[in-house]
């Protein structure tokens, strides 16, 4: 297996327990139509991280890394980040938000607003740096607007539009919580995992009502396009997955689309 621990990747993930190399993607990518990519942590641990900058150093598809430093560390995050400032790849940080039921956070889910969590996010907002978010419930929904306000300079965004239950076809209170998030403008939303929330038998009509929803409170030029991989593979497949994103997207103008596919990206990460 992998040279570098992933905490989260269990053997019951099925075929996401694995390794998933460049190499691997590279065939789909030609019939996606997808012409470059930010990579996006996927652990809190700098092997990641250092993995990712080599990738991204190798490749012409990747002109971006979202790493990871050690949030509830500020000291050590202080250091970490001014490193990675040399890194003309890197253009964010997170961590593994979707983990704090994990004993490891405490199994709090307000974890992201302890004090020397905030430290090193005030310092994430003084390099220029953006941070991605990772929700997959109401309570960590809840914490955006807390860090918005706090930090007004930070660009934020909110991964998979914060795995919404669209097999249950649920929209409350995921709605109304996303909703708040968008008054804030510094806050975006990243269209991205949508089909790991579906239902197995999931058509992109299923996600509509949230698009919408959510195109419709931030905009397009704060809403994004995310591919997901490796974990789209749990219920699809790359291009599957990308195809049906586009197609959710298809009843909005050429302007709008643009931003979603490419602009907001460019601009939310300063490509």
């Amino acid at each position: 297996m992998s040279e570098r621990a992933y905490s989260w990747i269990a053997p019951a993930y099925g075929p996401l327990f694995d390794d998933f190399t460049p190499e691997r993607l590279a065939p789909e990518i030609p019939a996606s139509g997808v012409t470059a990519s930010i990579l996006v942590q996927a652990a809190d641990t700098y092997d990641d991280t250092f993995y990712m900058l080599d990738v991204a150093a190798h490749s012409d598809f990747v002109v971006g890394v979202v790493g990871w430093v050690p949030f509830e560390r500020p000291n050590e995050a202080r250091a970490a980040i001014e490193l990675f400032k040399k890194n003309s790849y890197i253009k964010g940080l997170r961590n593994l938000s979707h983990d704090y039921d994990n004993p490891k956070y405490g199994s709090d889910p307000a974890w992201i607003l302890r004090p020397e969590v905030l430290k090193t996010i005030g310092l994430i907002e003084q390099s220029g740096l953006s941070f991605d978010y990772v929700a997959v419930n109401s309570d960590h929904i809840k914490n955006v607007p807390v860090l918005a306000k706090k930090f007004p300079n930070l660009k934020i965004v909110i991964d998979h539009f914060a795995k919404p239950d669209i097999a249950g076809k649920v929209m409350e209170p995921w709605a109304s919580l996303m909703a708040e998030c968008a008054t804030y403008p510094n806050v975006y939303a990243k269209l991205s995992g949508l089909n790991t929330a579906s239902s197995p038998e999931w058509i992109y009509s299923d996600w509509q009502p949230y698009v919408d929803h959510i195109i419709s409170a931030y905009g397009a030029n704060r809403t994004m396009m995310g591919g997901d991989w490796p974990v789209c593979i749990l219920s699809g497949d790359y291009v599957k997955v990308w195809k049906a994103q586009l197609e959710v997207i298809a009843k909005y103008s050429e302007t709008d689309q643009e931003w979603l596919c490419s602009k907001t990206a460019e601009k939310f990460y300063n490509l």
